[in-house]
């Protein structure tokens, strides 16, 4: 089966579903409504699961020559004791794969690559989705409109396709925490891979890239739209006295480099991710908290899961139900997963909770805690075709 198909968004999931279409035939035009495509966003962490959909998709190659892999780290307290080691090595025998960190720039460019030229439509705002005929689904440009057998709506967590398509959903909630996030200016010398230090009611993270720069994060638990003058100095303020490496990176870091969002997730589950000929994919379907750096993954699973319900069902129906029955009850498991790690993380603020969780992290035998990441990394792609 092939037809025409058009990707609303042009982030990770909506690039992979059109690289996926293309590879089984379709005619695919992406329309992206930023009018430069700056790649926003510091670096991503690439688990099993995402990497093989990769490799599906025909991509994974180029994705993993670019990236690094994360072998040595963990988890740590603001005063540097380790509260569980990170075996990256053991992990990659379980599941053929570290996880593995790049630049988000990077991987934005490496799926552009992958698509035909004049597919990606930058600059163009989406407007109203709707099924004008049977088989037929018109997207509004404003000055022109696209119709299509299919539509498939990665347009982020604030989508307006999903807020169409389910107007009684409440939509995206505040989770409690902000984020805060850049990609160091100058390599640092850095004796781990990966690391996450958990603080009272905080949490700071960081990965190191191909290049020797590294990409970090401070997670805090603020009301939403909670905004700082100085972001770097109120972050050298509340992190300064913190173990190494976590000052050198901030000093490592230009001003204007940090990114600031408050973290928003689909708390309330979707009772479907399709619609006629319309299905949601990524943050549209399933924004989750980034506790267990699943996100990206769950995008780029639905997108592999997406192509081959399309190239082996009869017709467009049939496919898109068996994408929602596949995708919907694992992508919201996770989701779960990553509320409650969040829960369990950066977000306990109590001394006694806070000791209660370190004492437990200490004692688990680190192959528990690879049994644990196995629940949501070993995922293997259906075939596409």
């Amino acid at each position: 089966m092939g037809g025409t198909a058009v990707v609303v968004g042009g982030g990770i999931g909506g690039l992979a579903a059109a690289i996926g279409l293309h590879r089984i035939g379709w005619e695919v035009t992406v329309v992206e409504r930023a009018p430069v495509l700056g790649d926003a966003g510091a670096a991503i962490s690439l688990a099993a699961n995402g990497l093989r959909a990769l490799d599906a998709l025909g991509v994974g190659g180029p994705v993993r020559q670019a990236a690094r892999g994360q072998y040595a780290g963990g988890t740590r307290t603001p005063e540097g004791r380790w509260l569980a080691r990170m075996d990256g090595a053991a992990l990659e025998r379980a599941v053929g794969a570290p996880i593995m960190g790049i630049p988000r720039a990077v991987l934005h460019r490496l799926l552009r690559e992958a698509l035909p030229a004049g597919s990606l439509l930058i600059g163009r705002e989406a407007g109203p989705v709707r099924q004008i005929a049977p088989g037929t689904v018109r997207v509004d440009l404003g000055d022109t409109v696209l119709d299509a057998d299919l539509v498939v709506a990665a347009d982020g967590i604030g989508s307006t396709v999903r807020g169409s398509l389910f107007p009684a959903h409440p939509g995206p909630e505040h989770s409690g925490s902000t984020v805060l996030r850049a990609l160091t200016e100058r390599p640092v010398d850095l004796d781990t891979d990966f690391e996450l230090t958990w603080g009272p009611a905080a949490e700071f993270g960081h990965i190191a890239l191909r290049d020797g720069r590294a990409e970090w994060h401070a997670v805090l638990t603020l009301p939403a739209g909670t905004r700082f003058a100085d972001p770097l100095g109120e972050l050298r303020r509340r992190f300064g006295g913190w173990h190494e490496p976590i000052p050198a990176l901030l000093d490592a870091t230009r001003p204007d480099a940090v990114l600031h969002h408050d973290v928003h997730e689909l708390r309330t589950p979707l009772p479907g991710y399709t619609a006629g000929r319309i299905a949601l994919l990524g943050d549209a379907a399933h924004a989750m908290t980034p506790n267990l750096g699943q996100g990206a993954c769950q995008a780029l699973e639905d997108a592999v899961t997406l192509t081959a319900a399309l190239a082996a069902a009869p017709d467009v129906e049939t496919a898109l139900a068996r994408y929602d029955a596949e995708r919907r009850p694992r992508s919201q498991t996770v989701a779960r997963a990553a509320r409650q790690a969040g829960r369990m993380g950066h977000q306990l603020s109590r001394p006694l909770a806070v000791a209660l969780r370190n004492t437990a992290m200490r004692l688990t035998p680190s192959g528990a805690a690879v049994r644990m990441i196995l629940r949501h990394h070993d995922w293997n792609p259906p075939r596409l075709g």
